[in-house]
């Protein structure tokens, strides 16, 4: 099997694979090994399927209207 090496890691990175990797009972190796193949082997949905999840999404938040500018300040501050 090959074997990969991973360099400059982020501090905060690491620490949250490594909590991850604790919360789930997996070793730190096995963790990695799950994230890159949920990255690459990501489900595919149909167009179709995103259209129905959007109409819930937006059936759900229909009572609570925000604004164009409410929205941008919003982005601002959630951005470091």
């Amino acid at each position: 099997m090959p074997t990969l090496t991973i360099k400059n890691i982020p501090k905060d990175l690491y620490a949250q694979l490594k909590r991850h990797a604790e919360i789930n009972r997996r070793s730190l190796n096995s963790e990695v090994i799950l994230c890159i193949e949920r990255a690459i082997r990501s489900r595919k949905m149909s167009p179709e399927v995103y259209l129905v999840r959007a109409r819930r999404l937006r059936a759900k938040t229909a009572q609570y209207p925000i604004s164009d500018e409410e929205f941008n300040v919003a982005k601002r501050e959630g951005r470091p």
